[in-house]
């Protein structure tokens, strides 16, 4: 999308006689005067700013100030065409009510995120804008017409390039963790998908998919922020992710939305909240008609049960699990969910049997989930933890360090800090044995790792 020209800001810059590299070089020496040092704007800054490109704080502020004194009157960064916003700092926690608020919301949130705004950085998980959430979007009606009259005629090349970018993003994410990839989602959020939902041309069947597709990719920059261990941050996305769902009436992907807020209120130790999460993609499920997703849920259950400490409420979600798996066809569901399988669902069967406490099983459906697809590395290395987490518990202390080695040297190729999460998990388990020659040459082979 063409921005508009900041015209505004060419007419102050001739007025006060400034060349551009003269007024990049006073913003710079004003920010290090200010307490920003470290600016390098130059000549071409400040064409991109008349070009109409909004330069990040807090350098509207500097340039009224330059500019101020420069022309002896009182500048302001609207004179600048550069007005100031104003952001909530609960932005994206609200599951809206309307597709128009929906939208105004995620991009928002979508721009914050790309400018590395600090009340999202430092954004804490809530559990009541979760429970919000998962409430509207089981008990809001059928979306009215998602539909717009911007001056882009949106097409299905527009539609078919958002999921090959979900597609290619989520395979690096697998691979390589997400902090080599996350901020490249955003960006392509921000720059691609944001002018499509906001300025293009779409009725009604046209506008679904839209909204599906930008639910998906959205989904996915949650769940890479809950891999970073940005958990506040990754709920505003889910919760906006589950909003344009409801625009797309979706119910499938609005069950694997919420089975997704389930994983990670499970792994933030949240396992009540974790419990609500997982009946509501259960009832989505079933909306749906999804079989494998109707599993996801019943699983999640079963580990948010574990977390409480509840083994035969945890035993039931599993059969019931297990029920709902295999009656599932593949083929006609959804083409996100082919990343649950059998070894992914013993994965997460080991998961339940690791947290309370039974070592046998825990390796038994650890070894069946690593019979796994290859490219799931990161896969690889949490299931490899649960096997040597499982088999600590059975006092088998030699082949617990050798797949605590193999989920260490893993860990070591990801950008990924659950990965990291898992290692020092791992750790903590070993220390009662610290003094074994296992587990010295163990720490000696990872240390590098260890210092990372």
């Amino acid at each position: 999308m063409e921005r508009e020209p900041n015209r505004l800001l060419q007419q102050l810059i001739a007025e006060a006689g400034f060349s551009h590299k003269g007024l990049a070089r006073r913003l710079n020496d004003l920010g290090a005067a200010r307490g920003t040092p470290g600016l390098k704007y130059d000549h071409s800054s400040v064409l991109r700013w008349i070009g109409g490109q909004r330069p990040r704080d807090p350098v509207p502020c500097l340039l009224t100030e330059i500019f101020a004194l420069r022309l002896g009157r009182p500048v302001s960064s609207e004179d600048l065409g550069m007005p100031a916003i104003t952001t909530p700092l609960d932005l994206g926690q609200e599951f809206t009510h309307t597709w128009q608020e929906g939208v105004a919301t995620v991009t928002a949130l979508w721009r914050a995120d790309v400018e590395r705004r600090r009340f999202l950085i430092d954004s804490t998980f809530a559990i009541g804008a979760g429970s919000v959430g998962a409430v509207r979007w089981l008990t809001s009606p059928q979306e009215g017409r998602p539909s717009s009259s911007g001056p882009r005629r949106v097409g299905r090349a527009d539609i078919a390039a958002i999921h090959e970018v979900t597609r290619s993003f989520g395979e690096l994410d697998n691979r390589f963790g997400s902090g080599r990839v996350r901020s490249s989602v955003v960006k392509y959020l921000d720059t691609a998908v944001t002018p499509l939902l906001k300025d293009g041309s779409y009725g009604d069947a046209t506008g679904r998919q839209l909204a599906s597709a930008a639910a998906e990719l959205t989904r996915l920059a949650g769940w890479m922020a809950y891999d970073m261990e940005q958990h506040g941050l990754a709920q505003r996305y889910l919760i906006q992710a589950l909003r344009l769902a409801r625009g797309a009436d979706d119910h499938a992907l609005g069950g694997e939305i919420l089975a997704g807020m389930a994983h990670q209120a499970i792994y933030m130790g949240q396992p009540a909240h974790a419990l609500d999460l997982a009946r509501a993609a259960q009832l989505s499920a079933r909306r749906a008609g999804v079989s494998t997703l109707a599993s996801s849920g019943h699983v999640l259950e079963a580990h948010a049960h574990a977390g409480l400490g509840d083994a035969r409420a945890c035993a039931a979600s599993l059969h019931e699990a297990e029920r709902a798996f295999d009656t599932r066809s593949p083929g006609d569901e959804p083409r996100w969910l082919g990343y649950f399988d059998e070894a992914y669902l013993s994965a997460k069967f080991a998961h339940c049997f690791r947290d309370l406490g039974e070592g046998e099983r825990t390796v038994r459906q650890a070894r069946r989930s690593l019979d796994m697809d290859g490219r799931f590395v990161r896969g690889r290395m949490f299931n490899l933890s649960l096997l040597a987490a499982g088999l600590l518990q059975c006092g088998e202390l030699e082949e617990a360090c050798t797949a605590a080695s193999g989920a260490m040297t893993l860990a070591s190729e990801l950008q990924s800090v659950r990965s990291r999460s898992y290692v020092a998990d791992l750790r903590r388990r070993l220390e009662p044995y610290k003094n074994e020659p296992k587990v010295r040459a163990l720490h000696e082979r990872t240390r590098e790792l260890a210092a990372v």
